[in-house]
């Protein structure tokens, strides 16, 4: 066997973590191909002594990724180092096309695979295996088999040992369970944490006795999750407190697994302490069958569906309909003689499960009590809240409900501007007097980023010096952006509530549920960030903390505004109230029928002061006959996600690292396409870890958690933007004419000179060879173009380029409310009433149009004239509202609207124009509200 030295390769130091699966497989078919080269050469053949070193170091490669993995056991890897050793190259070849064809099946998850039985019936039980499956229309993990998972154990055992303890576990294995799970050893502290990121099986862990904290592989991918432990300190502790720092660590990086501790020491001791993060303690190891249904009853209690299983049965029941619903058993369709294909291409199922019935094992979604009650408890758990409430049309919904269920009347909203039209909309129903904020823009792409925090506190400060910050009730931001910027959640969090500590937060997560389920994203997530944060100010050591700072912070002067906007600000552990809430579009990034979106809450004042409003909120933006079928898939959504979110995630990140990979490097490719990276969408004032790039040619993509621990804002790399200027194609002809019409590949985000690519969890890596083949056939096409055109014909292209490279507009920062708009003119605070004006304009002599394109509308504010919007006006692109009822129209803003070149603008009447409001409206001389 090869030496395993752990500093050979970048591979061996799992530097690469980030596409680990990919490296996995792509290396076993590697191995595969070479063995088929190898067995049919001659040994003195110096292509033999080539390809012998070349399966030596893959082996070497997949020994220490495979030592994480329950198959091929360590047993299997043995035998594998047996035949290479003895030169028998096709036998091994044999025995590896074999385990390749295991590993691409999945077939060991349904039966056990014997890499020593290398017979034609073997191979011939694979083949029909892979074949029914084929017959079923079912890939591998199809619905009839047992689930299958992996049973990490931490302990340091001998191999014998190991041995043991793998088939004591493998036969209490009974048909009758309803998981099937096989088992993977490690021996060291720090292999536990690698086992569980490289291995997404990996559902339990049984932490048992001693083992030392160092793995004899370098692993490098642990830096991030390690830093500010050192090696001394944790051999130094004991069995029990090692025990429960590694618990809280994987609880930290994968927190759905369920973890059990093992102990031969005094159990009742153990159990006294903080060991929270386990479901349950074991007194020593022999009591294998007790943990065995314990860890299964553990993965039954996140498998479970509860309202899918409930309408499951009720579809099954007979029953007697004599109420609304026709289609309800699918009678009006079964009967028909017309409407039949409807059955034949939705299925019967759908229909059986039709019902607006409360009863008969069902559940009310406005007054929960049953399944869909448990439903989103189980929810609240999966992605840290402590509530979650379904919402079955959509997150424009979701942010309404959350937003009257909190803001009153009155009440001060900090806002940003280019947010989803669902919060201006929020805004006007609640009667908010809006303080908008200003993204940082790149005015090179035609769209905006996230709001800097400085800005933010600023705004803060500017109500506290006016005496109005107790009406200040809600800070609402976009996490992440569409474009995919991420604000760091719980810095602004920290600091905003060092201002205000009892500040709401809604942080609009409409494209960013996935984030819960990987290591990475979570720590910006709102509800972690504020989850953690709760615990933080209830610890000794913040209050430690707090007293310092308060100590050096006093020592400065309050008044100056440099003094909070220069330094990190800490809140006062006695006032600050945590009060945060998020709204997922689940359908948009999970598992979900369309417009399946959920409500996550973590307020500290909820029971007390939120609950009662929140679900008059819910009742008045929630159909009484609500879609049950929306409903189930949120439930399953939330139990895969539970289950496979972290692999499903993993592999996204994967599949968009690829595509990223290929579009930096390959010549032609980057002629016509550019990638922005994340110094091109954040501004370096932005990035304190100074990261350009999360992918370096020769390292890979080992920077990523660097910028993601330390930078205001960051780049989410499953959301691909590309500028493509230097095509002479602006985005939405691009994106019709080309992708979809051509190619049939869809977007849904473009701008001026840009088009985005987003990759989910159903994204494959033959979608991405897709996208690739179709971007270079442009690519070649838009070089033909370029060799076949005459002079002229260049300089139209030439002129195009310029106009989507050169030619941008800057875009406009909101202007003002107009006084009429503003509930005290003498403040000078921003805020502006958009309820009042939103109204004012729908009597129609209130209101005027005024054209821009003929210069009228400019003539009359060169007059001195405020012409104030009266509606929204939105283009598309990009998305936002260029102008909101009651503000200012101001130069930068028209300049901005005459050189857009989009179609789509709400609002906006080409032949009449921008719709204003009367000057006399505005002086409080005729108004007709």
């Amino acid at each position: 066997m090869s030496e395993m030295t752990g500093t050979d390769t970048p591979y061996t130091a799992l530097g690469f973590y980030h596409k680990i699966s990919q490296l996995r497989s792509d290396t076993w078919n590697a191995l595969n191909r070479d063995l088929g080269r190898l067995a049919k050469l001659s040994r003195d053949d110096s292509r033999a002594r080539n390809l012998i070193k070349a399966v030596d170091v893959k082996l070497t490669r997949l020994e220490i990724i495979e030592d994480y993995h329950a198959f091929p056991s360590k047993e299997d890897f043995r035998h594998l180092w047996t035949l290479f050793n003895r030169e028998e190259y096709a036998l091994l070849e044999k025995v590896v096309k074999r385990l390749v064809r295991a590993l691409i099946s999945e077939s060991y998850r349904r039966r056990h695979v014997d890499l020593s039985e290398t017979d034609t019936d073997a191979e011939d039980l694979e083949a029909m295996d892979a074949l029914a499956q084929l017959r079923r229309g079912h890939p591998a993990s199809n619905s009839s088999a047992q689930p299958y998972f992996e049973l990490l154990i931490v302990d340091a055992m001998s191999q014998q040992e190991e041995e043991v303890v793998r088939e004591a576990f493998h036969n209490l294995r009974r048909p009758e369970d309803r998981f099937v799970y096989d088992v993977v050893t490690v021996r060291s502290f720090e292999d536990a944490l690698i086992a569980i990121l490289v291995n997404p099986n990996i559902q339990s862990c049984l932490i048992r006795y001693e083992f030392p904290y160092k793995s004899k592989y370098n692993l490098s991918a642990l830096r991030n999750y390690l830093e500010g432990l050192s090696e001394v300190e944790l051999e130094s502790k004991s069995e029990a407190e090692r025990s429960l720092l590694l618990s809280s660590m994987i609880r930290e990086i994968r927190p759905e697994i369920d973890q059990f501790l093992v102990t031969s020491g005094d159990v009742e001791a153990t159990a006294s302490q903080d060991i929270r993060h386990f479901n349950r303690i074991f007194y020593r190891e022999t009591d294998y069958i007790e943990q065995h249904h314990t860890i299964l009853r553990a993965i039954d209690d996140r498998y479970r569906t509860p309202f899918f299983d409930a309408l499951r049965e009720y579809s099954r029941k007979p029953t007697g309909v004599f109420h609304a619903m026709p289609i309800s058993r699918g009678k009006s369709v079964t009967r028909s003689h017309w409407a039949g294909h409807m059955i034949d291409f939705y299925g019967i199922n759908i229909f059986l499960a039709e019902t607006s019935a409360t009863s008969g094992g069902l559940d009310s979604l406005l007054q929960p009590y049953g399944p869909i009650k448990k439903a989103q408890e189980y929810a609240a758990r999966a992605f840290g809240a402590r509530q979650s409430f379904f919402v079955t049309n959509g997150t424009s919904t979701a942010n309404k409900i959350v937003v009257q269920a909190l803001v009153k009347p009155r009440d001060i909203v900090l806002i940003d501007r280019d947010c989803h039209k669902s919060h201006h909309y929020g805004m006007v129903l609640a009667g908010a007097h809006v303080s908008y904020l200003d993204s940082y823009p790149l005015n090179d792409y035609s769209m905006y980023g996230g709001v800097p925090l400085r800005e933010i506190k600023q705004t803060l400060l500017a109500y506290k010096r006016a005496g109005k910050l107790a009406k200040v009730k809600m800070l609402l931001l976009t996490n992440c952006t569409f474009d995919g910027v991420v604000y760091n959640v719980r810095r602004v969090m920290e600091e905003c509530l060092a201002i205000k500590p009892d500040l709401v937060f809604l942080w609009d997560e409409a494209w960013f549920a996935f984030a819960t389920f990987n290591p990475t994203y979570r720590p910006r997530t709102a509800m972690h960030a504020a989850r953690s944060l709760s615990e933080r100010y209830r610890s000794e050591a913040y209050r430690e903390e707090y007293d310092d700072w308060k100590a050096e912070f006093e020592a400065l002067d309050p008044d100056d505004d440099a003094t909070w906007l220069d330094r990190r600000l800490l809140p006062d552990p006695d006032q600050v109230r945590v009060r945060t809430y998020a709204t997922h579009s689940t359908h948009k990034t999970l598992t979900s029928l369309r417009q399946g979106s959920m409500i996550h809450v973590y307020d500290q004042d909820f029971r007390q002061k939120v609950e009662a409003p929140f679900h008059e909120a819910y009742m008045t933006h929630t159909s009484t006959s609500p879609n049950y079928q929306i409903v189930a898939s949120l439930d399953v959504g939330r139990m895969q996600a539970e289950m496979e979110g972290f692999e499903l995630v993993h592999a996204q990140v994967e599949t968009a690292l690829s595509l990223r990979e290929q579009l930096y490097t390959n010549p032609l490719l980057k002629k016509y396409f550019q990638v922005l990276k994340n110094s091109d969408m954040v501004p370096l004032e932005y990035r304190q870890s100074g990261v350009e790039t999360y992918y370096d040619p020769v390292s890979g993509w080992h920077k990523m958690e660097e910028a993601w621990a330390q930078d205001e804002f960051v780049v989410d790399p499953t959301r691909v933007t590309i500028a493509i200027g230097q095509t002479g194609i602006d985005g939405d002809a691009f994106k019709n004419e080309y992708l979809m019409n051509k190619f049939g590949i869809q977007i849904n985000k473009t701008s001026r000179n840009t088009v985005l690519f987003m990759t989910n969890i159903g994204t494959t890596r033959g979608s991405i060879a897709y996208l690739l083949d179709v971007l270079i056939k442009l690519a070649k096409e838009f070089d033909r173009r370029w060799e076949d055109s005459s002079r002229p014909e260049r300089k139209i292209i030439e002129h195009r380029v310029h106009s989507l490279t050169q030619d941008l507009p800057p875009l406009p920062d909101f202007s003002r409310f107009h006084a009429a708009f503003r509930p005290n003119v003498e403040d000078k605070t921003p805020e502006g009433d958009i309820r009042e004006a939103y109204f004012l304009s729908y009597d129609d002599d209130n209101t005027e149009y005024l054209r821009f394109d003929n210069g009228e509308l400019q003539r009359q504010m060169r007059s001195g004239r405020d012409v104030v919007s009266a509606s929204f006006v939105i283009p598309y692109p990009p998305g936002f509202p260029v102008l909101v009822p009651g503000q200012v129209i101001s130069e930068e803003i028209l300049y901005f609207l005459q050189a857009l070149d989009v179609k789509e603008i709400h609002g906006y009447r080409p032949e009449l124009g921008l719709l204003v409001f009367h000057e006399s409206v505005l002086h409080g001389e005729d108004t007709h509200a």
